[in-house]
């Protein structure tokens, strides 16, 4: 039997570097908003608990630093419970590794039910985190949601794998600001959804902080890579969209690279023309 239609939610806010109860505070108005709308599933951006604060993960990381069950963010849980939505958040968090860009999973139950640390890091992120050694998908209503965080959409064989794993959408939690980055945010998850034949929703700020200016556009793309929702360059709020396993289906019947995938990438050859 195929699952019902599942409503899933990005959300764009602009954030205050380093300043985690008012981001809370953001977070919990927004997840009220997304229960009034229906949505299921609400993805924020990435970092979005304290902000993309590279300076101050530089001068005072503790300020950045999060207890995934303690009371900090205990508004967000309460929220989930209250509206029966799914949050997916963002901030640093330790693990036996050492300190991960995480995002974590708050169920309708307002409990920790999974947590995935971002797989590719750029240059700088080095300084501060170490990088995540697994992918990770979650399954809501019988739908399978594969995590990603900003970068890692940049690699083809990120989203390439959670298809491959059985995921019906991608979720990623973006902090892509004016410049290239906007140029590269247009292509890549638009392309990610066509070329995986799954749902993409991916969430970014707006607004300014910490030196950075960010485009918004948080969004979500069907698995044909047309546009379904945008929230737009320049103001806070919802993108919401249906994930409908018809559509769905239908897609995968005339796009076929997942069952045309080669498990096996044959070897590339070098021709010397003289």
């Amino acid at each position: 039997m195929s699952p019902s239609a599942l409503r899933l939610g990005v959300a764009q806010f602009d954030a205050v570097a380093g300043d985690v109860a008012a981001n809370v505070a953001v977070h919990t108005g927004w997840s009220h908003e997304a229960g009034s709308l229906g949505v299921d599933v609400l993805g924020f951006p990435e970092l979005s608990v304290c902000g993309y604060a590279g300076a101050i993960l530089d001068d005072a990381p503790e300020r950045c630093m999060i207890d995934p069950t303690g009371e900090a963010l205990e508004p967000i849980r309460d929220a989930c419970r209250r509206n029966r939505v799914i949050a997916v958040v963002g901030g640093p968090l330790h693990n036996p590794r050492g300190l991960g860009l995480s995002s974590l999973v708050i169920d309708r139950q307002g409990e920790l039910v999974a947590t995935y640390d971002k797989q590719h890091l750029d240059s700088r992120e080095k300084d501060w985190f170490v990088p995540g050694g697994a992918g990770c998908m979650i399954e809501v209503d019988g739908w399978r949601l594969g995590l990603g965080i900003c970068y890692d959409s940049s690699f083809p064989e990120h989203g390439r794998a959670v298809a491959l794993a059985g995921a019906d959408a991608y979720l990623v939690s973006g902090a892509f600001p004016l410049g290239n980055s906007d140029d590269r945010r247009a292509i890549y998850f638009p392309a990610r959804a066509l070329e995986n034949t799954v749902y993409v929703a991916f969430s970014n700020y707006v607004g300014s902080h910490d030196g950075l200016d960010y485009v918004g556009h948080s969004a979500l793309y069907g698995p044909d890579g047309h546009l379904l929702a945008d929230a737009g360059a320049d103001r806070t709020g919802i993108a919401v969209a249906e994930l409908d396993a018809a559509a769905l289906g239908k897609t995968r019947e005339t796009l076929q690279m997942l069952d045309d995938h080669r498990a096996e990438t044959p070897p590339v050859q070098s021709c010397f023309v003289p």
